[in-house]
């Protein structure tokens, strides 16, 4: 059995943001996993503003709280397709601890750093060792981001044949849960 997802595929998809063809269910989750990872870094950046009132991070705050749900709930989506898709009946299947849906997390995160540090790199109000500061960084992340691809395209090959497996492992955020979140719920008293 071929592997049902590529690294290389998946690169290409986070550095191009193009739409893949055709849209499975498994992409979906994989494009809104890289969306929400976008926009969170955008709240991020904005969070560490010093030159606004504090309303304004606290509504920073609220949207990475949002966004960090959805991109959870997405690497839970990305992970349960590709179960589908790569499940084995073997039971002395290797576990992994890190599942598909967290290196594709993991990806994404990578592709936001490795354009930002090269953006960095062709800024022209900085001072030179600026510039090979952030050359060096960026072919550290790019050697990561190898290193990580080859991990992903390793532990799906071998869920597919039956060697691997990993699970689904929920990620609760309690802070989110009005039911769950002490300080939420202590506020209805």
């Amino acid at each position: 059995m071929a592997a049902v997802l590529k690294a290389k595929a998946l690169t290409e998809f986070h550095d191009g943001g193009r739409a893949i063809e055709p849209r499975s269910e498994l992409w979906r989750a994989i494009e809104d996993n890289h969306r929400n990872n976008c926009l969170l870094w955008d709240e991020e950046d904005l969070a560490r503003r010093k030159s606004v009132p504090d309303a304004e991070i606290a509504k920073n705050k609220r949207a990475i709280d949002g966004y960090n749900q959805k991109r959870n709930d997405a690497i839970e989506r990305i992970d349960e397709q590709l179960l589908i898709l790569v499940a084995t009946t073997n039971k002395s299947a290797r576990l992994s601890s890190e599942t598909a849906g967290a290196m594709t997390d993991r990806l994404s995160i990578l592709s936001l750093k490795i354009l930002h540090m090269r953006l960095q790199t062709l800024r022209s109000d900085v001072a030179r060792d600026h510039i090979e500061n952030c050359l060096a960084k960026l072919n550290r992340l790019n050697e990561q981001r190898a290193d990580l691809a080859a991990c992903l395209d390793r532990l799906l090959d071998e869920c597919a044949r039956g060697e691997s497996t990993f699970k689904i492992y929920r990620q609760f955020k309690m802070y989110n849960d009005p039911a769950l979140n002490p300080a939420m719920y202590g506020e209805k008293r």
